[in-house]
């Protein structure tokens, strides 16, 4: 949804989440995870100077891909394994302080669509136009298990949604950056909604917004 606003409207496209995901990998690749899925936190903090997270855009597919110091990586962010431990990683205070630089970086020129769970909130608590995007849990697992298989990666319905029900869980109960609906955003929930129904009803919102 995001992606096609940005692309009808000529914004860059920012997907904060795949940024927590990419220092998710970063971490899985290089040991900084112990057996029980905690974070080695020492080791990952001396190792973020070294994480470098950049998005070019792909003519191809019409969309930014996601790169980790220079490696195409967005197929392997996506995985369930990936998944599964990016709340506990993106919970790390030093994680979030980091990105969330990087994502006000990002917006300063403004012409950008952000997407994540703490844009409205933390990341640009003045953002002109704040839609928080909601869906029941079986909803977004359906919507991840199908994207998976068209993707042709491994997927398990009921694995990937005790993965949404436990990433909303920790999500919402982090001390840092908790994932809320800001205040004065709009909320949209599209589990009964058509892509095209829903980027109509984000199109109106844009329009009403800059005319405003």
């Amino acid at each position: 949804m995001a992606k096609d606003l940005a692309k009808k409207i000529g914004y860059i496209y920012v997907d904060t989440g795949a940024m927590y995901r990419s220092v998710t990998l970063f971490a899985m690749r290089h040991n900084l995870l112990n057996e029980d899925g905690s974070v080695k936190v020492e080791e990952l903090e001396k190792e973020m100077p070294n994480i470098h997270i950049s998005f070019k855009f792909n003519q191809e597919a019409g969309r930014p891909d996601t790169y980790l110091n220079d490696e195409l990586v967005e197929k392997e962010i996506r995985s369930l394994e990936v998944s599964s431990h990016v709340s506990p990683i993106a919970a790390i205070p030093f994680v979030r302080e980091a990105l969330v630089a990087q994502q006000q970086k990002m917006g300063e020129a403004k012409g950008i669509v952000m997407d994540g769970r703490d844009i409205g909130t933390t990341v640009f608590p003045n953002a002109e136009l704040k839609i928080f995007v909601t869906a029941s849990a079986e909803v977004r697992a359906q919507r991840r298990f199908d994207e998976l298989k068209a993707k042709g990666m491994p997927a398990d319905f009921q694995d990937i949604l005790k993965n949404v029900e436990e990433r909303d869980y920790i999500d919402t109960h982090r001390e840092v950056s908790p994932l809320k609906k800001a205040e004065d955003a709009l909320e949209l929930d599209n589990s009964h909604m058509t892509i095209e129904e829903q980027n109509k009803w984000l199109m109106e919102k844009v329009t009403m917004s800059v005319e405003g």
